[in-house]
């Protein structure tokens, strides 16, 4: 039986990424089986820098007709937010080490995600929060070409930090509650 983390995480992006609209060019790749979804069970961050390497070299590589986009769940290697962000530096100066700047960008989610300036649980704290810690591997190509076909892209935080204050507590906890699956 698989473990409840890709499956959660699966529900996530249907119910908040997909679902919410907060990534607006999510909808493709997910309703087209284009996501890839790695798991990384252990606590070692230099293998899940490792890894994190090996997947965007991968990715790189595959043509984007067959997948899009990465998502690396490793939900017991830091679930410290503050180490993750450590962390999130260290996953771009790999990313430039590899050359793979410019092809490959790490996008950011996390259980306990927080953003400058805001309360613990302030709603638009949500927009970055997931079931795991979980890297996204994207490609910069294909985000360019769905920025440059998006009217307003620079609008699309603002737009998901009002969707989500009009959610509010309640409507969030309820999506929570399909993400695990209750």
């Amino acid at each position: 039986m698989e473990k409840p983390y890709l499956e959660e995480t699966r529900r996530w992006v249907e119910h908040f990424v997909v679902g919410l609209n907060l990534c607006p060019f999510a909808h493709s790749p997910f309703r087209n089986g284009r996501i890839r979804y790695v798991l990384y069970e252990q606590e070692d961050i230099v293998e899940l820098a490792r890894l994190l390497v090996q997947e965007a070299q991968w990715l790189s590589r595959q043509p984007a007709g067959e997948v899009e986009t990465t998502l690396l769940v490793h939900p017991n290697a830091l679930p410290d937010f503050y180490d993750y962000l450590d962390f999130l530096e260290e996953a771009e100066l790999l990313i430039r080490e590899n050359d793979l700047e410019g092809i490959i960008q790490v996008a950011s989610f996390h259980p306990a995600y927080q953003f400058a300036g805001t309360e613990a649980d302030a709603p638009e704290n949500y927009t970055n929060r997931s079931p795991y810690p979980m890297l996204h591997l994207l490609r910069e190509e294909a985000l360019e070409q769905a920025i440059d076909s998006y009217n307003h892209p620079e609008q699309i935080p603002e737009q998901n930090i009002e969707k989500m204050n009009k959610l509010g507590q309640e409507g969030i906890e309820e999506l929570w509650r399909k993400v695990r699956g209750k």
